[in-house]
């Protein structure tokens, strides 16, 4: 008999059976192997109480505030053979199907999250109920780990709700919501959460008594789309369209959950499990899967605080106060609202108060839109934001955020001013992007209780936070501000401060390296479909359109004069800023915009660039250009590790990916230097050193890692 005690089988006299996860070393359930082997046994045990007639229904329910957070990463991570990946599938497709083949009712009582293989448990039950708590919300976010629901998942949900509502889950990773999970007849109820237990039970006995829920009736659409040969097919071929135009095809998993999908419909289940769990194995052991695993790995611990390296307890974060009520001051209050702190906005001119709170409600408005809220919830969230042209109520204020212009003199005289109108414990810090924390320091009194903050925009979007530590900051300030950023559900990454920090740091060399192209004839096509080729999300060159021309100027002048010749601005970048092309924001730069969203790239770029750029393009190997971009960002992140600005490698890489979209499935930009090797990386740097001048200058520590034959992760962790 197993020692293991969760999960546990109970019956109660009427033959209703609990089986109840909670997992006493974890907050939250995870299938891991001595878990799904005690499962397998209850299951066994409750096929054995059946036929004694002991046994007429079965509750699967948690005993903790969430249902199943899905299998164990770590675990998966491990497999380095297919046959042991297809052969890890097949157990839990076993253990579920054994589950769903019991002679009784089945019920899966959904409370809190249910994720991966939480959400296939629940698939091979008869029946699936959920609370309507908002932290309710099931899915399968197999995908984002490159690999595949291979428990029963990809072969039990299109059969369960139909393939699009199937695969808009499967190839997102997407969670939905209770509601949602009802309309698309994911789970039969939807129980009140104070009652779910009793109403649970209430359901499971009902089944004994030969009640059964009603069957979703799907509409007209949706019967031609899955219910018919061809509708599938249209379904299936446009889906791939999606992916391939999402992805680029750079991940493989979207792809095979397709095919399975496809090849599987027309089998019997067994069949299309087979066909899964062969698809697993392919999957689970591929470069995409183990980097998309790291990548996964990298934000798991930063949402436990591996980016705070002291032991200060962080203050509670109750009352923000916001200076300058521009796009991203509203962008900070309204997400600081969203997660229920109370916000006070502070300009100088009340259109920009009026600005700010309407961009607030704005991005309200669109999370009702997007069912992320409703009304009522909203207005309550918009009504914790205030504002003003004075310092009323800052004394109570627990951290003050300033998002003014920037000019470090105007800065610290404001920072000065704030300092003298909140409390001696409230944290203050600076949203600058480019300016020193340090120098501002300089303004205050208490330089302890000051850092930076730099959120990147969209606020709302825009996942990475940039916590930046100051000569004098403390331990408290730092903490302090990570929990905030943490609790806003975002990704903060800790740095030094330093010229651009450390995303700009990094993007500076790979946007001006743009411009040399630009300069020697390339054309903006080429640059930035290398790019895209790579898997970033835009090319340099669209990228400065979106920051903007000027704004781009301004701190490519900066980062210069800071980090010397090397990154001395590019002709091609100096000639388009003196053209008074703003970018997307005034509707031309080298791209034209329509209604703020790009329509090509302008076919005058080049005549307005006259002087910089050769009169005629010049033919470049993709590789070639692709080659210059990521190289000098490698070699810059070298240097901010060397110059101690940030202390890991895993900083450096979630960094990029959250704050630049840098290609996930390459596992972040060092990652990608390891897999490529420091010495080939030292060897290429060299060689463009002597064709193209001294910026492609190898850094000292990756010549020391070339030398060495170590990598990035190797001696600096993560």
């Amino acid at each position: 008999m197993s020692t293991i005690s969760n999960p546990s089988l109970k019956i109660d006299p009427d033959g209703l059976g609990w089986l109840t996860l909670d997992d006493p070393e974890r907050s939250v359930n995870i299938l891991a192997e001595p878990v799904m082997v005690r499962l397998a046994e209850l299951t066994r045990e409750a096929a054995a109480s059946a036929e004694a007639g002991k046994l007429r229904a079965l509750v699967v329910c948690s005993d903790k505030e969430s249902f199943i957070a899905g299998a164990d990463v770590s675990a998966i991570a491990e497999v380095e053979d297919p046959a042991t990946g297809e052969e890890a599938a097949r157990m839990g497709q076993r253990v579920f199907s054994e589950l769903g083949g019991l002679p009784v009712p089945t019920v899966a009582a959904i409370h809190g999250i249910c994720l991966g293989g939480g959400t296939e448990l629940a698939l091979a039950c008869d029946y699936r109920l959920a609370s309507d708590h908002p932290k309710t919300e099931i899915g399968l976010p197999e995908v984002m780990l490159g690999i595949l629901p291979a428990w029963g998942g990809t072969t039990r949900l299109p059969r369960l709700v139909g393939i699009q509502a199937a695969l808009d889950m499967m190839l997102t990773g997407k969670r939905v919501s209770a509601s949602r999970a009802r309309r698309i007849g994911l789970v039969s109820e939807v129980f009140p959460a104070p009652i779910f237990r009793e109403k649970a039970g209430e359901f499971a006995r009902s089944l004994l008594e030969g009640k059964r829920p009603g069957a979703r009736k799907p509409g007209l659409r949706n019967r031609l789309l899955d219910g018919t040969r061809p509708g599938r097919a249209l379904v299936l071929k446009m889906a791939r369209k999606q992916v391939l135009s999402r992805t680029g095809g750079h991940y493989p998993a979207p792809l095979k959950i397709l095919e399975v999908v496809r090849t599987g419909l027309s089998r019997s289940v067994d069949e299309q499990l087979e066909i899964e769990a062969r698809a697993a194995g392919v999957l689970i052991v591929s470069a995409v899967s183990k980097n998309l695993i790291h990548v996964f790995n990298l934000r798991e611990a930063a949402r436990k605080g591996s980016g705070v390296t002291s032991d200060a307890a962080p203050a509670p974060v109750r009352r923000l106060g916001v200076l300058g009520a521009g796009v991203m001051g509203g962008g900070i209050a309204q997400s600081a609202a969203y997660r229920g702190v109370s916000v006070r906005l502070k300009d100088i001119d009340h259109a920009a108060i009026q600005s700010g709170l309407h961009h607030a409600q704005e991005l309200f408005d669109k999370a009702v839109q997007r069912r992320k809220l409703r009304r009522r919830e909203a207005a309550e969230h918009m009504a914790l934001i205030s504002g003003g042209l004075d310092y009323a109520g800052f004394r109570g204020l627990d951290l003050v955020v300033e998002a003014i212009v920037e000019k470090l003199d105007i800065k610290k005289i404001v920072l000065r001013e704030t300092e003298e109108r909140v409390g001696r414990d409230c944290v203050i810090a600076s949203n600058t992007s480019s300016l020193s924390i340090d120098a501002m320091a300089e303004a205050l009194a208490r330089p302890e209780n000051f850092g930076g903050l730099h959120f990147f925009n969209p606020v709302h979007r825009m996942p990475l936070v940039e916590v930046v530590r100051g000569a004098a900051t403390s331990d408290r300030t730092v903490s302090t501000l990570y929990a905030f950023a943490l609790a806003l559900g975002k990704v903060p990454v800790v740095t030094r401060d330093g010229p651009g920090f450390l995303v700009n740091r990094i993007l500076a060399p790979y946007m001006n390296e743009a411009g040399h192209l630009l300069t020697e004839g390339a054309s903006v096509e080429a640059i930035d479909e290398a790019a895209l080729d790579f898997g970033m999300p835009m090319g340099p060159l669209r990228l400065t359109d979106e920051v903007g021309i000027d704004v781009g100027r301004h701190a490519g002048t900066a980062m210069s004069e800071a980090l010397g010749d090397r990154l001395s601005p590019s002709p091609a970048l100096v000639r388009v800023a003196e053209t008074g092309r703003l970018g997307r924001k005034g509707g031309l730069g080298f791209y034209r915009y329509e209604k703020g969203k790009a329509a090509g790239v302008d076919p005058g770029i080049y005549t307005a660039l006259e002087g910089a750029v050769p009169t005629q393009r010049v033919a470049f190997e993709r590789q070639a250009i692709r080659r210059r971009l990521v190289l000098v960002m490698v070699n810059e992140a070298a240097r901010l590790l060397d110059e101690g600005i940030v202390t890991r490698a895993s900083d450096v890489d979630l960094a990029m990916i959250m704050g630049t979209g840098f290609p996930p499935f390459r596992g972040g930009l060092l990652r990608f230097a390891d897999v490529t090797h420091p010495r080939v990386i030292c060897s290429r740097l060299e060689e463009l050193q002597g064709e193209y001048g001294d910026r492609f200058e190898p850094a000292p520590l990756v010549r020391e890692l070339a030398q060495s034959d170590t990598s990035f992760y190797d001696r600096f962790g993560g």
